[in-house]
């Protein structure tokens, strides 16, 4: 959610105002940055349970929880990194200032935490900050008895389980979600994502980016597939997250094709969400609750509950664009959607894979010759089939493995040409190892702990918080 004093207060005009907004953020190619968001599942260690603190289950907001995570973080340096972010008086969240400026700490519903990092110019960059942010939480979680595990659904906890955030927005969509969905407040509570936010030049690029990668997301779902357990065995999927995702707001969720018309671009894709029914608006630091309303009767001036007398702005446009849940999602920059949270080099390789297809001429044009060798539907099709499948769903007459090796090669060779090294003089491809160990058979993280269940664990599911542990 935006502050509300920062929110921009120009009355909405047309839908071309609108599609400029998204047209500004194009940028020429050296301002091109990565910005990573990662989630993780706070979790009670064994040694600090008690009352209301099972082992394993998610800690509350408070006392001695994930709310006091955020005070301690914003403590750590005498607060001038963070810029504390209230709800009625609550902390949700850090927004980064100084050194740290365009990154936040934030709380998902049910207080997964999120990293939002800030837009960094190498994936050896966002390594870095990876490290550093789980180096700063590490010892505040230690010293409450909470553990941190990147894990794309929750292994354990039923709904009822999880805690629920003071989050006004958060508030409103719990009560909006089971309107729409079966499982929109498993999706809310009980998964964890990683994305990458990348750049675009100008609304050709922006179209050729978003069409290779919306198309290549379920290929994504399926080699970061990290949610194999159902409260507390297995129950046949590998994303158990990606399958939440199919019943959750279909309206504003997953691969709408009108995406992948040769005439869709900022205009199209405003129509698009002009009727993606609105969640809320602020008014005078207030949230207001309008879920079901439609932003396009607004801006025509036609009556709807809550919203008379108030006239759109283009902050209100700008906190919808945040309600759009489609796999990949256009704000000024585009969003990739599609993976579990993982391990931290699983979650740096998820990076490395969409900077490697996306920001390498060369590259770029070789994935977008590799997605249009299948119709746009058959894309579609295996995102229903890959949160069960994984790899081995089928694909043009063999599996999804075999189009994963082909788009992991295409982002190694854009890796390469980047030609962006550390310190040990290593280029960006080293990163997806991980995956170029998947494509060629190695178990996917899902497939691993399958093993491990199976295996050493002997059924106990609650063995893979301290080995997920970041």
């Amino acid at each position: 959610m935006s502050n509300p004093g920062e929110q921009d207060i120009t009355p909405i005009e047309s839908i071309g105002q609108l599609a400029g907004l998204l047209a500004d953020g194009g940028k020429p190619r050296e301002r091109w940055r990565i910005g990573t968001e990662h989630e993780k599942f706070g979790f009670v260690l064994p040694a600090a349970a008690g009352p209301g603190r099972a082992p394993w289950m998610p800690p509350p907001y408070a006392p001695d929880g994930i709310g006091e995570i955020l005070t301690d973080l914003n403590r750590q340096d005498g607060g001038g990194r963070w810029e504390a972010i209230e709800d009625k008086g609550k902390l949700i969240g850090l927004k980064g200032i100084g050194s740290e400026r365009g990154g936040s700490v934030s709380l998902e519903p049910a207080g997964q935490f999120e990293l939002s990092g800030a837009p960094l110019a190498s994936l050896h960059d966002t390594g870095h900050e990876m490290a550093r942010h789980f180096e700063a939480i590490r010892p505040i979680s230690r010293s409450l008895g909470i553990g941190f595990a990147p894990l794309g659904f929750h292994p354990l906890a039923r709904r009822a389980d999880m805690p629920w955030m003071p989050k006004s927005r958060y508030a409103i969509m719990r009560n909006y979600m089971p309107k729409v969905g079966t499982l929109g407040l498993d999706m809310m509570t009980r998964t964890c994502t990683v994305q990458v936010n990348l750049d675009f030049a100008s609304e050709t690029d922006m179209l050729r980016k978003l069409r290779v990668s919306l198309a290549l997301q379920p290929v994504a779902t399926a080699l970061f597939a990290n949610s194999p357990f159902y409260e507390g065995k297995p129950n046949g999927l590998l994303s158990n997250r990606a399958h939440v995702w199919t019943d959750t707001d279909n309206v504003r969720s997953g691969m709408p094709l009108a995406f992948f018309d040769p005439s869709f671009g900022f205009a199209a894709y405003v129509e698009w969400l002009l009727d993606v029914p609105m969640y809320f608006i602020v008014r005078d630091g207030q949230i207001l609750d309008v879920a079901g309303r439609s932003f396009r009767a607004w801006m025509k001036g036609e009556r709807q509950d809550g919203l008379e007398g108030l006239v759109p702005t283009v902050g209100d446009f700008e906190d919808h664009l945040t309600t759009a849940f489609t796999d990949v999602r256009l704000k000024r920059f585009l969003e990739m959607r599609g993976a579990d949270a993982g391990s931290p080099e699983m979650m740096l390789a998820q990076s490395a894979l969409w900077v490697g297809l996306l920001y390498d001429d060369a590259a770029l044009t070789a994935a977008d010759a590799l997605v249009r060798e299948q119709g746009w539907t058959d894309y579609v099709a295996l995102r229903a089939a890959v949160p069960r499948r994984g790899l081995d769903a089928p694909w043009a007459g063999g599996t999804a493995r075999d189009l994963a090796a082909r788009m992991v090669a295409i982002a190694t060779d854009g890796l390469r040409a980047r030609a962006v090294t550390d310190n040990n003089g290593r280029d960006e491809s080293h990163l997806l190892a991980p995956l170029q160990a998947i494509v060629t058979g190695a178990p996917t993280q899902a497939e691993y702990w399958l093993e491990r269940y199976h295996g050493v664990w002997q059924g106990d599911v609650s063995r893979i918080f301290a080995e997920a542990a970041v």
